[in-house]
């Protein structure tokens, strides 16, 4: 036998690239989980507040543990309620769309109109969210609205940077904000899975109260959206090293991140979200 007539092993992948391909492999693990979420959710919330608002029966969306709701004879107040809580809809089927590779390369159009809807109905959700806490008085206490209320702060914020670099053609920086956008503008989300995925992992509640201004309240209502931001941005930094233990390390961060949201997504999901849509 000659050398000539052995075959070339199959090329392998070396260190820092399987570490780069993990990194990359948890963070889209992470998206497709989050957009399973995110449709339920919408599912849900179409199911709890638009089909009543469809066949004219406000009063049902008071059903359940609710912080404020429909309003009979307060016009004003109604519609600012149910246009913060139906854009999420369009929210949760379309803002993590903005994410898929080849929607951005394939319908550029699409990416672009959709990027401008998710940030005109974020903004919305802000500024409503905001006058529904402290206008309306929809909160359950000072202490436990704020964390809240600094979502509702940052979401223009990050909106108004990302809207900016995509002007500026800065794609990068474009990327990033985005990201801390969608993060921001689903903090709401992220929270629900939080706590009752604490609800589930302890059977019960622990350092949470009935007016949300617990211990563990009061961190979730911080946690649920400057806890993905900062994941977010070591996402970044690690994409950005060549170190393959920084990517290791980032990837096995992302994993752990996956897990909690699938928890999450499963505990509110049982507990909420399914059966309002099935019943």
């Amino acid at each position: 036998m000659t050398t000539s007539s052995i075959r070339n092993p199959a090329p392998t992948l070396r260190q820092p690239d399987r570490a780069a391909a993990l990194l990359k492999g948890s963070v889209y693990s992470w998206f497709v989980l989050a957009l399973c979420g995110q449709w339920l959710f919408a599912i849900y919330i179409m199911a709890r507040y638009g089909s009543p608002l469809l066949s004219g029966d406000y009063q049902s969306v008071n059903q359940g543990n609710h912080i404020g709701g429909y309003k009979a004879g307060e016009g004003f107040y109604n519609l600012i309620y149910f246009g913060h809580i139906l854009p999420v809809v369009l929210l949760g089927l379309g803002g993590i769309l903005q994410f898929v590779p080849k929607i951005r390369q394939k319908m550029p159009k699409l990416h672009r109109w959709n990027g401008r809807m998710f940030m005109t109905l974020g903004l919305s959700g802000a500024i409503t969210g905001l006058y529904l806490t402290w206008g309306a008085g929809n909160r359950l206490s000072d202490l436990g609205a704020m964390g809240i209320t600094l979502n509702g702060l940052l979401i223009p914020v990050a909106i108004f940077f990302a809207w900016r670099y995509a002007i500026a053609r800065n794609f990068t920086a474009h990327k990033r904000w985005a990201v801390h956008s969608f993060l921001l503008v689903n903090g709401v989300w992220s929270f629900r899975l939080y706590l009752y995925g604490w609800f589930v992992l302890n059977q019960g509640p622990n350092g949470n109260s009935s007016k949300l201004d617990g211990p563990m309240d009061l961190f979730f209502s911080f946690a649920c959206y400057l806890l993905p931001m900062a994941v977010a941005e070591l996402v970044f930094w690690a994409q950005r090293q060549r170190s393959a233990a920084v990517k290791w390390a980032v990837a096995s961060l992302m994993v752990l991140g996956c897990l909690v949201t699938f928890g999450g997504i499963a505990a509110i999901g049982f507990v909420s979200w399914v059966p309002t849509i099935t019943g």
